[in-house]
């Protein structure tokens, strides 16, 4: 067996877990590999390759980052909270060998999260095109660029038009995201177990744009206006895609084609976070 470690390396308490779980594992004859440091390695690439489990100990951008190494490969993930909010984040870290020792013997609930595959393309000023195509947990999302003018698109869903919007952009989410740049963008809170997308504009120039949800077969195409070439941004799970590839002129999100792999307490897991994070609940696992 063989389990990859991905500690927040910018907090020492992380990193001593992570360090006190090295020392459980090997003691038990399993195999332990590292995450690289971002800061120390930042073109240095990690990835899950023979391994069994994924433990991330952070917050829930640890997790993000844990989530972007498995992609769509569904190794389990198993979310240790050392961060701020830690909504994704199930264990706390003072049942950290607890956590760890049930998830090796299969005794954690298994919650399957909808992700996304996300095609970007790219156009520079010279004509050229390029398509990235990126995983997302949480979501994909066009914004405003540098010089903060707003952005006009296109949305279309599987092939029908939805409006053309002038906004600050549109944010595209799992039901996992629904809870991070979604919400704060006025979406609702989805529960994990809905496999479709949150759509939403972000600051739109009319009140009739509203957020609303596909389904789990659809496919959400956002298509720059070419008469209105702005500066703009694409980010995935916040992480800025493309730079230095040109413009972006299209966006198109649809389910990916394997579900990430969560492992948290219960199957009520998800509404003691809501409880907790957004009504004032009890912190408890």
């Amino acid at each position: 067996m063989r389990v990859l470690l991905v500690p927040n390396y910018s907090r020492p308490s992380a990193v001593e877990g992570a360090t006190m779980i090295a020392h459980y594992l090997e003691a038990n004859d399993i195999d332990v590999a590292w995450a690289h440091d971002k800061k120390k390695a930042p073109l240095s690439r990690t990835t899950c390759d023979g391994c069994d489990l994924v433990i991330s100990l952070g917050g829930d951008g640890t997790l993000l980052r844990a989530a972007s190494i498995v992609q769509f490969s569904e190794v389990p993930v198993l979310g240790l909270s050392y961060g701020h909010l830690g909504f994704l984040t199930g264990a706390g870290s003072d049942q950290v060998i607890r956590t760890v020792g049930r998830a090796l013997a299969g005794e954690m609930h298994v919650s399957r999260r909808a992700t996304l595959a996300v095609d970007v393309t790219f156009e520079s000023d010279e004509g050229d095109v390029v398509l990235e195509d990126r995983f997302c947990l949480n979501e994909v999302a066009l914004s405003r660029g540098m010089r903060g003018d707003i952005v006009s698109f296109d949305v279309e869903v599987s092939g029908c038009h939805i409006d053309r919007l002038r906004a600050d952009g549109f944010v595209v989410a799992t039901a996992t995201g629904s809870t991070g740049y979604a919400l704060s963008a006025g979406g609702p809170i989805v529960t994990p177990e809905f496999n479709g997308m949150v759509c939403v504009p972000i600051a739109p120039h009319t009140i009739q744009a509203r957020a609303f949800l596909t389904g789990a077969s659809d496919v959400v195409e956002i298509t720059t206006a070419p008469e209105r070439p702005v500066d703009r941004c694409v980010f995935c799970d916040g992480q800025l895609v493309g730079e230095g590839l040109g413009r972006p002129t299209k966006i198109a999100a649809r389910r990916g084609p394997g579900d990430m792999v969560l492992l948290d307490g219960d199957d009520q897991s998800f509404y003691r976070s809501v409880s907790r994070v957004f009504y004032g609940g009890p912190r408890s696992f």
